[in-house]
């Protein structure tokens, strides 16, 4: 597995992360608001299923993504359950677990929030999988028109977040090398608190230092300007306008096939 931040993965050479880095932004974007708006279960499942078909066919495996990234497949399991024992009570009894219980359309709501939470989570890890941060800051201050400094300085940022967990991994094994962590008993564990608060400290202190020093560096070479040129002009591709129209019909498709069931409900509804 190759350290170098700036190689391209593969899955950043793909057909789908060949695509311009604005455009899979923009509808990612309106695809999560589209899914936000809608509360019933049958619309959800369809537009995580037909989320799931499309990334099929572009090759973009749903299901390694969401096996990979496992917390948000917990996370939304966990927060469907607690929506089904908050919602309102409505409907036959399906389980009585003594201190609460949970009735047809409490689960209803439950399951719901469970598809929709994974339809949300779909277009987010597809894009932050497929999209290289260079590239998007060039879209961003490109086709989006924001100013260069702020995305500039947001690019620098990010670029620093996989250095910080080493600077923390460098750190913690500095540290362990002192004798500095502590024991498995509970006096080890308060001075292993107290270790963590220094060792963040010290990540801290590091942050500012190197933060400071990029300031400086990117104010002397000229990143203040108003105007400046592009090394990499955004470009977009028929591919552009294909992805465009499937993303956006993902959400249409789904609200059109629920409303002709009778099955569509809206978050204000």
């Amino acid at each position: 597995m190759s350290t170098n931040p700036f190689e391209r993965s593969a899955l950043q050479d793909s057909w789908l992360g060949r695509r311009n880095a604005g455009i899979k932004f923009g509808a990612a974007l309106v695809c999560s608001v589209l899914i936000i708006l809608v509360i019933d279960p049958l619309t959800a499942s369809l537009i995580l299923g037909l989320e799931i078909f499309g990334l099929l066919v572009a090759r973009f495996n749903a299901f390694t993504l969401l096996i990979r990234f496992w917390p948000i497949l917990v996370a939304s399991l966990v927060g469907g359950w607690a929506t089904a024992l908050l919602a309102e009570k409505n409907g036959e009894v399906v389980l009585d677990l003594g201190f609460n219980y949970l009735t047809t359309h409490s689960v209803e709501i439950g399951v719901a929030m469970v598809l929709r939470s994974l339809a949300l989570a779909l277009p987010s890890l597809m894009f932050f999988t497929t999209v290289d941060p260079t590239d998007w800051g060039d879209s961003l201050a490109q086709t989006w028109r924001l100013p260069a400094r702020f995305v500039l300085a947001a690019l620098a940022a990010l670029r620093l977040v996989g250095l910080m967990l080493a600077e923390w991994n460098t750190l913690s094994m500095t540290r362990r090398a002192r004798g500095v962590t502590g024991s498995s008993s509970a006096a080890g564990l308060v001075q292993s608190i107290r270790a963590s608060g220094g060792q963040t400290f010290a990540l801290l202190v590091q942050a500012l230092r190197r933060g400071s020093r990029l300031a400086i560096t990117m104010e002397a070479r000229g990143f203040g300007n108003r105007q400046r040129t592009w090394a990499r002009p955004d470009r977009f591709t028929p591919g552009d306008l294909v992805f465009t129209v499937c993303a956006l019909a993902i959400p249409l498709v789904a609200y059109a096939a629920s409303f002709s069931v009778g099955s569509l409900q809206l978050l204000w509804q």
